[in-house]
Parts: C-alpha cells; structure tokens; sequence
C-alpha cells in the first residue's frame, strides 16, 4: 500500500511578508508534471512520487521543498506550507489562466475569490473503486483527528480567528465540501456524483471536495482534510496515520462485510470542534461521541492503528512524530506563540524557515538558503517500483 502527497503552498514576497500573484515566475524554473498551478496565482503544487516507506517519503518531500524554495528565492520571493498566511490581503486574489479555474472563478464568486487557502492532500493504494468507498466510510469518524493534527492557519488577513484551522472553514463554503457520507458501492458514489454535475452545482467530479474521496484518476483513496503543515514531519505523521486507518478499514470490512456500522450525521460538528481547537483543545471522541482531550483522543488512535502500523514498519516512526507534536503542539500554537512574542511578520519567518526545515528564524537572517533534511535523500523514486515513477496529481 504505497502513498503520495500532493501539497499546496503559498507564495509570498520577502520582505513584506504579503502574498503575491507570482505563481507563473516560480514554475517557469521547475518541472510542470512535479510542480503545478492551482486557482490563484498566489498559490503552487508539488506533487511527489509514490512510496512504500514514510522515510522515503520524507526524502522526497524535502527534496522538493528546497527545489520549490530555490526557485522562489531566485525570484525575490518565499513560499509557506500553512493552511493561510498570516498576511493575505483579498487582492491577492489572480485567477490562474485556465479555463476550468475561470469558469469557477464566476460561478462561485466570492467563495473562489477567497481561496487563499493551502491544504495537503494524502494519497494510498486502494485495490479497486469498491474498496475506496467503503473504507471512505468507515475511516471518516477518525479524520477530524488529523485535522486537528495539521492546525495550521489561526490567522486570516492579520487577525487571529480564534480557530486553529481557519482554512478549514473557509473551505466549508464550497457546496461538496464535509463529510464524504457512506455509499454502498462505486455506482452508487459515482450516481451521487453524476447528480451534482446534472443539477449544476459542480461542472466535473474533481469538484467533489469531501474529506476523504475515491481519486477521480487513480486507483487510491485521497485525504482531503487537513491544512497544509509548515513541517515536513507532520505531513508524514499524518500519511502514516491514514495509512494505517485505511489498512485497519480494509481488516474491519473483511472480518465484518460492507455496510456502515452507524450515523454520521455527527461528523460536521467533529470537524468544526477540531477546527477550533487543534491539538490544544478538546476534540470529539469518535468511539464514545463524547468531548475528550485531544492529546488523549490521538493517543487514542495510535493505540488502535498499532497492528496496522507495525504491519507497514510504521509504529517506530509515527509514534516518535506524535510524541513529537504533542511535546511542541500545532502549528497553530506555533504560529500563535510567535505573533504574541514578536508579530506577524515573525510568523512568516517562522513558517519560511519550517517549511525549508528549519525551526528557528531570525528577519536579519538571509531568507534564500536552502534546507537540509533531516534524513539523506536517497532519491526521488527509491520505492516507487520499476520503470516510470508515478506522480500524484491534481
């Protein structure tokens, strides 16, 4: 069961810490099947190759962090993983010369304006169609867990929300965007689909935005759910987690057969309480539906993912990365912590310097150097199988 990442990041100018419609001057210098646009042309895409292991993983997701950030310094300019920046002015809003983006651009306004938000998207193997659905189902209750992992957008446009994931609350807005629901089958997914394009509400299955979703081309589930995380550890503590909650599904099903074990009509108010509070917070239990603290809810998790975890050689690593995060909380708290010790301009040195992998910052300190990873990169597709590497795309 290998796994890709799609993540999205922000792109500043440096020295006023502001987002900028600059996209197009950064991807001019990398390869496009790696590196690609998104609705605004304040935001990029890297897209990694598939792995086996999460320390590949972590090698590749480095690797290309420093390719995006050399190419952004080259050009005056910076890039943050953070579900919003600090600093994002509504101006900053230029819609990417396509299309499809321009087609949503006015049909959804103001909503499409306000896009100026990143996520990461988690990518693993599923065997067929049928599988993605039912495990989609049965993972959800768990998802809001790893949102809560990932907080990282407090601040919209200079003002603390008092939310941990603000960008998960403007990505609300969108009409597919919540829970996935349970479906039977892949037909049944699919029909639910083909009705949103009918009605008008969507023009084409991407446009479906739930938390967890059946890719639209390729033969894996996709996580959907969480912010875009200024450290490249805690994009891998969370691919291993949905890994292992997509591993220990696929074992539920076999033992118990398909079908949907209860309601899930909980789960938009289990997101919205992880949205408010991350990891600092409480969070909804999904077991008892109950409020607990979240430290003791992701614990929690990892004690029910174990078997699933040590059957892919994960347990090691993901619970010295959730031992780490519970020690220096969300990047939320991170971000939070910063703005009140210095001020927002410090925020964004702070997330320049943990999305090259760096976790001091200083503004005096010279913004384009590039980032040695903590692990040796051993090349790009050293788990990826024979023959062409797979990219996980948009």
């Amino acid at each position: 069961m290998r796994i890709g990442v799609e993540e999205e990041f922000h792109v500043l100018e440096v020295e006023s810490g502001l987002l900028v419609p600059r996209a197009d001057a950064i991807l001019r210098r990398l390869p496009r099947r790696t590196f690609t646009t998104e609705l605004h042309q304040c935001t990029v895409e890297t897209n990694s190759a598939v792995h086996a292991s999460l320390h590949d993983l972590y090698a590749d997701l480095t690797r290309l962090r420093r390719q995006l950030d050399a190419a952004a310094s080259s050009q005056g300019l910076a890039v943050i993983a953070a579900g919003a920046a600090p600093l994002a002015p509504a101006a900053a809003a230029h819609t990417t010369a396509d299309a499809r983006y321009h087609h949503m651009a006015e049909e959804y306004r103001k909503v499409a304006d306000e896009q100026l938000i990143c996520g990461a998207q988690v990518h693993v193997d599923v065997p067929d169609r049928d599988t993605a659905v039912r495990v989609m189902c049965e993972v959800s209750p768990w998802l809001p867990v790893l949102l809560a992992v990932s907080a990282s957008s407090p601040v919209w446009q200079g003002a603390d929300t008092g939310y941990a994931s603000w960008r998960s609350m403007v990505w609300q807005r969108w009409p597919t965007a919540g829970p996935a629901g349970c479906f039977s089958s892949a037909a049944e997914y699919d029909a639910a689909v083909d009705d949103f394009i009918r009605a008008g509400v969507i023009s084409d299955a991407g446009m479906i935005y739930y938390d967890v979703r059946p890719s639209a081309h390729l033969r894996t589930l996709e996580l959907r759910i969480c912010d875009a995380c200024p450290r490249a550890e805690t994009v891998v503590l969370i691919a291993g987690l949905f890994r292992a909650l997509v591993t220990d599904a696929r074992e539920r099903l076999r033992r118990r057969g398909p079908g949907c074990e209860g309601r899930h009509e909980w789960l938009r108010g289990a997101a919205w309480r992880a949205a408010r509070s991350g990891l600092e917070g409480t969070l909804v239990d999904p077991e008892s539906h109950r409020e607990a603290p979240a430290r003791q809810v992701l614990r929690k998790l990892l004690v029910r993912l174990r078997p699933a975890l040590e059957a892919h050689g994960d347990w090691q690593t993901v619970r010295a990365l959730t031992e780490e995060v519970l020690a220096d909380g969300s990047a939320a708290r991170r971000i939070r912590r910063t703005a009140q010790e210095e001020d927002l301009l410090g925020c964004v040195d702070m997330l320049i310097a943990e999305t090259r992998g760096e976790r001091g910052h200083r503004r005096s300190a010279p913004l384009g150097r590039g980032l040695t990873p903590a692990v040796a990169v051993r090349g790009p597709h050293s788990s990826a199988g024979s023959g062409a590497p797979e990219v996980i795309g948009p």
